[in-house]
């Protein structure tokens, strides 16, 4: 599924128009990337948690050359599913 269909679904599943339902997502996925930036957790019971993890460095290999290269440490985004959503898939 693609942003577009994600939009028509949520529009028929709202009774939003579709120009609402665009606004209403991409106001929630600027709510949940503002919050990850800020190092927030993001709880959404019974859907799943997103969270920001960091990776320490490592030391990597470079396929061409086979030569060792350093990986720097980086924060990544997580989503951890919750129970129900873990249950329905299942």
């Amino acid at each position: 599924m693609n942003k577009t269909e994600l939009i028509e679904k949520i529009a028929a599943g709202s009774g939003l128009t579709k120009a609402d339902a665009k606004k209403a997502l991409d106001a929630t996925m600027v709510a949940i990337k503002d919050a990850l930036i800020a190092g927030d957790k993001i709880a959404l019971v019974g859907f799943g948690t997103f969270s920001v993890s960091e990776r320490p460095a490592r030391e990597g290999i470079n396929p061409l050359t086979k030569e060792k290269i350093q990986i720097a440490a980086k924060k990544v985004a997580k989503f951890k599913a919750g129970a129900e959503l873990a249950d329905a898939i299942n």
